[in-house]
C-alpha cells in the first residue's frame, strides 16, 4: 500500500499553482456534500444506513489506515458531510435532486477552472485514487497554511516541488 506522502505527492504534482489549489478548498467540498446528498437515500434500517454512510465508511478506512490522526479528522468531516446529506435527501425529491446535481456541478466547474490556472488534468484522470486523496490533500494544504505539519510539507515539496505560479503566467 503506498504511504500518505506517496499519495499526497502524487496528487500534488497536479496540484502546484496557488489558484488551483484556492478552486480546491472550493470544489471538493462542495463534490463530497453532493456525493453525501445523492447517495442518502434509500435509507435501511434505523434510517441512517445508506449508500452515503457506506462509502464514508470505506472512505474513513481509507484515511486511517494511511495515518490515525488525518483518518480521525476525516472521519469527523465525512460524518459532517453525511449529516449534511441526510438532512438534504429527507427534503421533498426536488430539493434532494437539486441540491446534489447543482453542488456537484458548481462544484466540478469550479475545479477545472483551477486546473485551467494549473494546466493540467485533474489528478483522477491517471489515477482514479486521486477522487478520494483529494479531500484529504485539502485538509493537508489547509494544514499547512496554518503552519502544521511543516515535515509532511517537506516531504511532499523534496518529491514534487514547492507551490508557484504556472510559469507562463508568472511572466505576464
Amino acid at each position: 500500500m503506498k504511504s500518505l506522502v506517496d499519495h499526497l505527492s502524487q496528487y500534488a504534482a497536479y496540484h502546484r499553482d496557488p489558484r488551483n489549489i484556492a478552486s480546491h478548498f472550493i470544489g471538493i467540498p462542495l463534490i463530497v456534500v453532493a456525493v453525501a446528498v445523492l447517495l442518502s437515500r434509500p435509507q435501511w434500517g434505523a434510517g441512517w444506513v445508506s449508500p452515503a454512510m457506506l462509502v464514508a465508511m470505506a472512505s474513513a478506512w481509507f484515511y486511517l489506515r494511511l495515518e490515525v490522526r488525518l483518518g480521525v479528522l476525516m472521519t469527523v468531516l465525512l460524518g459532517l458531510c453525511i449529516w449534511a446529506g441526510q438532512v438534504l435527501a429527507q427534503q421533498s425529491t426536488l430539493v434532494w435532486l437539486a441540491s446534489g446535481i447543482g453542488m456537484f456541478v458548481l462544484g466540478w466547474a469550479i475545479q477545472f477552472v483551477g486546473h485551467y490556472y494549473e494546466g493540467r488534468k485533474p489528478a483522477f484522470v491517471d489515477d482514479v485514487t486521486g477522487l478520494i486523496v483529494g479531500p484529504l490533500f485539502v485538509v493537508v494544504e489547509l494544514a499547512f497554511l496554518l503552519g502544521m505539519r511543516r515535515e509532511l510539507k517537506e516531504q511532499i515539496e523534496a518529491r514534487v516541488g514547492g507551490v508557484r505560479l504556472r510559469q507562463k503566467d508568472a511572466a505576464a
